[in-house]
């Protein structure tokens, strides 16, 4: 059941801290002009974990959805009537839907996101993958390959603790997980596909030791692009799936989770995407 899209005048907004840098306004409101849905409105707020609870319990009925942005994305679960299997598989919500019988329901699009932008570059079946890093989305990529990936899939990480979380997750999500330290994470680059999922500049070292023959590498990162890591690939002519890609894809399915539509605006999402990008 969708949102009350035969209402006008409902709202959306995003929700984090820090959220000043977040596209997703641009990205939503590039679909609801396309859609033509002018009396539908999304926002910006800067909300921490300690402030959701009295941000939510303060919506009235014209809201239609919430997007959530660290630290949130746990945090909301608790005020929530449901979540998707999808989001209850990694603990994270990322969509917020407000149902017509008032009913708050809780989804994860980033999952599918990553499925969808893969897709698009025709990644659709590997055989391994390898992932850098091991925070909230190294869990979100995990997955996502435990839909895509045959094999094993090998963690690059810093610590044991996180090496210990990484195979965790591999467990409860049945994807073969293996653990390397992170001084070997160049070794990651002779995998087929290669998920860079750590903060921005983090991999600028390890762009140097890309090897001349690559696979697929996505980068979650798109502030700033391309990454030192994704240049170098591109130099090497491999396949790059960038962090706009995977914020113009589950933007996608949060558009049309929260109007009804079947089908958002894909390009005139990702064409905003870029020119606000462009204008940083």
């Amino acid at each position: 059941m969708p949102a009350r899209t035969s209402e006008t005048g409902r709202r959306a907004a995003v929700l984090g801290s820090p959220i000043a840098h977040s596209l997703s306004p641009v990205l939503h409101r590039a679909a609801y002009a396309e859609l033509g849905l002018d009396d539908w409105s999304y926002d910006r707020f800067e909300v921490d974990e300690a402030g959701l609870p009295g941000f939510v319990g303060e919506l009235d009925d014209s809201w239609a959805g919430l997007s959530l942005t660290m630290p949130l994305k746990r945090a909301i679960i608790p005020l929530l009537d449901e979540i998707s299997d999808t989001a209850a598989s990694v603990e994270a919500v990322n969509t917020v839907v407000f149902r017509e019988d008032g009913r708050r329901v809780g989804d994860n699009t980033d999952i599918p996101g990553m499925i969808a932008a893969l897709r698009e570059r025709n990644v659709e079946k590997v055989e391994s993958a390898a992932i850098l890093g091991a925070g909230a989305t190294a869990s979100s990529a995990l997955a996502a390959l435990a839909r895509i990936c045959a094999g094993p899939v090998t963690a690059y990480v810093r610590s044991e603790a996180r090496a210990e979380e990484m195979r965790g997750w591999g467990e409860r999500l049945g994807v073969d997980v293996r653990t390397a330290a992170w001084d070997d994470a160049a070794e990651a680059f002779t995998a087929p596909l290669v998920v860079a999922t750590t903060p921005a500049g983090t991999t600028n070292a390890l762009a140097t030791a890309v090897p001349d023959t690559v696979g697929t590498l996505f980068d979650v990162l798109y502030d700033p692009w391309p990454t030192a890591l994704a240049a170098a690939w591109t130099d090497r002519g491999g396949k790059v799936v960038g962090g706009l890609d995977l914020l113009v894809h589950q933007a996608v399915l949060q558009v049309e989770q929260m109007t009804g539509v079947p089908r958002a605006p894909l390009a005139a999402m990702r064409a905003a995407g870029e020119r606000a990008l462009a204008a940083r």
